[in-house]
C-alpha cells in the first residue's frame, strides 16, 4: 500500500499542544499511523461532511483524506465533548 503524506493545520497543532503530555504522545502516534493506514479499523466518516474521525481515549482526531494526491490532512483535535462543536 502506498504511503500518504501528512499535513496538520496550524490550529490542530495548537490543539495538540494544549492536551496533557501523556495524551499528546498517544495522539501523535495515532496521527503518524494515518500515513500508512488512513482508514484504520474504528474510523468513521462523519455524516454530511468529507471528514473522518478516529478516537484516542477521550480525544478525537478529525481529518480529511485526499486519495487522488495521497494526502491526509488533520483539521481538528479535541476532547470528545467539544470537538464536534463549531
Amino acid at each position: 500500500m502506498a504511503s500518504y503524506s501528512l499535513l496538520i493545520k496550524a490550529s490542530a497543532v495548537k490543539e495538540l499542544e494544549a492536551t496533557p503530555k501523556r495524551e499528546r504522545e498517544r495522539l501523535a502516534a495515532r496521527i503518524r499511523s494515518l500515513t500508512t493506514t488512513p482508514r484504520p479499523p474504528g474510523s468513521e466518516k462523519l455524516s454530511g461532511e468529507a471528514k473522518y474521525r478516529i478516537r484516542q481515549g477521550n480525544y478525537r482526531i478529525l481529518y480529511l483524506i485526499e486519495d487522488a494526491i495521497s494526502t491526509v490532512t488533520v483539521v481538528k483535535i479535541g476532547h470528545r465533548r467539544d470537538v464536534y462543536r463549531n
